[in-house]
């Protein structure tokens, strides 16, 4: 039996390594992402997707004084004919350009749920209508007239524009942003009234500076308004670079209340900052008294925008106020610049302000001249109409045999010798000689065969001399036009201003939204500042449950607990101070006196408040003042003195102070009274030295204070020598010790015995 296997090898396989073939196919993926989604063209400031909705309302008529049209027919078209993705990608990019608080100058007019700035999303497609705004309809304008170029649909059964003409600088006007691969955007709306006052200046003077032109176009202009209060050379840097940031504040003012009592008006809020997203950030700072002035919140906004924040005492400027929720809250937000566009619709490039306007302005040049050159094509061709239609008239009667009697009168009509039997008196442009005319075009014949017998009189052909003069006159405009580069940019400055009369600042639409002003120091407001001085009694039972009392309540008052709970630390305090719990771990955590819990019930756990890890105990709480140094120290023995200042630390993390091994604990922390130390062990063996032999630090392990053999160090105390060290005894008596000579030695030594009748629990 023969093989009759064929071993032809197969040429549709191609055999290549995987590192390339990845490579080059997730390169073509990139190219893709970048030059057909992400970045917008420098020319017309559109991305495709964007240029395919507006051509496709202009293909559906959709005129800015004409109907509406669902916007589920327009996303349908524009996704059959020229954009094949989701159909809801198309809607949401249609729904963007008729947001007024997204898009600086809406390109869509929506009827129906748009969206709101508070974050919620279009209604669905079959429930909206839209149509284009008069601005869109500037940035088409041309279309018909050659003015760019066109490339077919994704199919190749339609042609859509590869750019649109872009009767104004789109890119900056509305901004844009995007991610490609590797690469990004973002560009924020800018003041068209500004941006053309810059593109009439680069016209007058191409080499012109950035400083004057930021002085034109001196930052953005953004839909929701908003303070700007980025200083002038960063916006300069920013523009010259390409790459920068901007500041932007919520516009407020002070609403007085009558008899004292105001409140503050937020009327303008930053730009892609949803509002209810920001009432629910001061909510959350009022909740957690981040900034304990701010009480309540109201969002009493209507078609404006209207947040009214109350504050919780009198005693502090609305501008400290302001300052503190600047700084925790979305009121004042960085808007990101990367001018990363398509250069010629095909290289990325990080542009400076200078080099997108000179984009935009060298398109419209070359769309007027494409424009030009169409229309003078169009003035030829009627040119020529009209001299075979003002011949046909000359030589009436003989146009009339041949079309009677002739078989074939187009082609009699074009090999006839024709003469002008009434010469009339014209110019010398004038296209037809006196005397001879000679044979006829096709197209010419063509015009002739089709004229009505309406226009066969005398009125008809003085109109078609009238305008064939006028045609002239035209075309001898554009050829001056197309010859002349100084009258090219001088009509491209009649067209831009125009454009600025129409849509600038005089308009309601044009008029600047976005103010400037100087940022000013944010400074930290003392938190004494921000809320009342009250007296309290702060309580933290064994467990950790702490609560802070109105009032400063008898210290030995009897207070309730928990079962198999009891009471650990008690002491007077005002809502101003900072208490720090000091963990065993060698942590300081802080606590503000205003945000602990209400004394009615048993208080909150304390671990809710800071991290402390549950292998941890509270060693002490403090009331911290200001400028105060603290002995403290280690079960181990070792310590040193702490600047009160180097213990605060306003998060849940705490500050780590004392550093301990494993198995030693925070032994104490005590307030520095004197010029000695004494130390007492679990051994009752007592130590006193100077307290200059103890170093000074911020955090660490600190130096040996007493050796020990067994045990460790149980407590310790500072004192003045010349007043001695004194002690509770049973009943209610104190024994005073003057003479401490016997237990004076060098720090880090044993000690000797503690003196007769010193506490059993080895307590100072």
């Amino acid at each position: 039996m023969t093989d009759t296997a064929d071993d032809t090898p197969d040429t549709t396989l191609s055999f290549e390594p995987l590192s390339r073939a990845i490579g080059e196919r997730y390169l073509t993926y990139a190219l893709s992402t970048i030059m057909n989604r992400a970045l917008p063209d420098a020319r017309d400031g559109l991305k495709p997707v964007h240029r395919r909705i507006l051509y496709a309302m202009r293909e559906l008529r959709l005129s800015p004084t004409g109907g509406f049209r669902k916007s589920a027919k327009i996303s349908g078209d524009v996704m059959g004919n020229y954009h094949p993705h989701g159909d809801a990608a198309i809607y949401d990019a249609m729904a963007r350009l008729a947001q007024d608080f997204n898009v600086r100058y809406p390109l869509v007019d929506g009827q129906g749920n748009f969206g709101n700035i508070d974050g919620d999303n279009p209604a669905a497609s079959r429930y909206t209508e839209a149509r284009l705004t008069a601005i869109a309809e500037t940035l088409m304008e041309g279309l018909a007239e050659n003015a760019v170029d066109f490339r077919p649909n994704y199919d190749g059964t339609l042609e859509e524009p590869a750019v649109m003409p872009a009767a104004f600088p789109n890119l900056l006007a509305n901004g844009s942003s995007g991610i490609a691969v590797g690469m990004a955007t973002n560009i924020p709306p800018h003041n068209l009234h500004e941006l053309i006052d810059a593109c009439q200046a680069m016209i007058k003077t191409p080499a012109i500076e950035d400083d004057a032109l930021v002085d034109l176009v001196p930052g953005p202009d953004f839909p929701t308004g908003g303070i700007i209060v980025e200083p002038r050379s960063a916006i300069l840097d920013a523009y010259r670079t390409g790459r920068g940031a901007f500041r932007l504040r919520a516009k407020w003012e002070r609403e007085d209340l009558g008899r004292g009592n105001w409140q503050i008006v937020v009327t303008e809020i930053p730009y892609q900052v949803q509002k209810s997203k920001l009432i629910e950030r001061l909510a959350e700072l009022i909740q957690t008294r981040k900034v304990p002035l701010l009480a309540d919140v109201r969002d009493e906004s209507a078609e404006d925008v209207r947040i009214v924040l109350e504050p919780r005492a009198r005693t502090v400027e609305p501008d400290m106020l302001m300052g503190m929720l600047f700084k925790n809250s979305d009121l004042e937000t960085r808007f990101s610049l990367n001018m990363n566009v398509l250069i010629d619709g095909r290289t990325p490039k990080v542009c400076s302000l200078k080099e997108v306007l000179r984009a935009f302005l060298d398109h419209r040049r070359e769309v007027l001249l494409r424009r030009s050159e169409h229309r003078l094509a169009k003035i030829d061709h009627q040119l020529e109409v009209l001299e075979g239609l003002i011949t046909a008239f000359l030589n009436l009667d003989r146009v009339i045999d041949i079309i009677r009697y002739d078989d074939n009168p187009k082609r009699a009509l074009m090999v006839e010798d024709w003469t002008l039997t009434r010469p009339k008196a014209t110019s010398e442009a004038d296209y037809i000689s006196p005397d001879t005319f000679g044979t006829l075009s096709e197209v010419q014949a063509e015009a002739i065969l089709n004229l009505r017998l309406r226009s066969l009189r005398r009125l008809e052909e003085m109109e078609l001399l009238a305008e064939r003069d006028a045609l002239v006159a035209e075309r001898a405009d554009l050829v001056d036009l197309l010859a002349n580069e100084a009258k090219q940019w001088k009509t491209i400055g009649k067209e831009l201003a125009t454009i600025q009369k129409t849509f600038g600042k005089g308009t309601a639409l044009g008029a600047r939204r976005s103010a400037f002003a100087e940022a000013g120091e944010t400074q930290d407001v003392p938190f004494e500042a921000m809320i009342d001085r009250e007296p309290i009694t702060v309580i933290c039972s064994r467990m950790g449950w702490i609560r802070a009392m109105k009032g400063h309540v008898a210290l030995g008052s009897d207070v309730k607990f928990k079962d198999g709970d009891g009471p650990r630390f008690i002491f007077h305090a005002e809502t101003t101070d900072r208490i720090l719990l000091v963990g065993s771990n060698g942590r300081f955590y802080t606590l503000l006196g205003a945000n602990l819990p209400g004394g009615r019930g048993m208080g909150e756990p304390v671990r809710l408040m800071v991290d402390l890890p549950n292998d941890a105990e509270i060693t002490d709480l403090i009331v911290w003042r200001a400028g105060e140094r603290w002995l403290i120290a280690s079960t181990a023995g070792d310590g040193f003195i702490l600047p009160s200042d180097e213990a605060v630390a306003m998060t849940r993390a705490g500050k780590a102070v004392l550093t301990v091994k494993e198995g030693v604990t925070t032994a104490l922390v005590k307030p520095v009274r004197g010029d000695h130390v004494a130390v007492i062990g679990d051994n009752r063996k007592m130590l006193v030295f100077p307290i200059s032999d103890m170093p000074e630090m911020g955090k660490g392990k600190g130096v040996r204070l007493q050796k020990y053999k067994d045990g460790g160090l149980s407590d310790a105390i500072t004192f003045p020598l010349e007043e001695g060290l004194s002690w509770q005894l049973e009943g209610g008596r104190t024994r005073r010790e003057p003479d401490l000579s016997e237990w004076l030695g060098a720090r880090a030594t044993a000690g000797r015995m503690a003196p007769r009748g010193f506490p059993r629990d080895n307590r100072f």
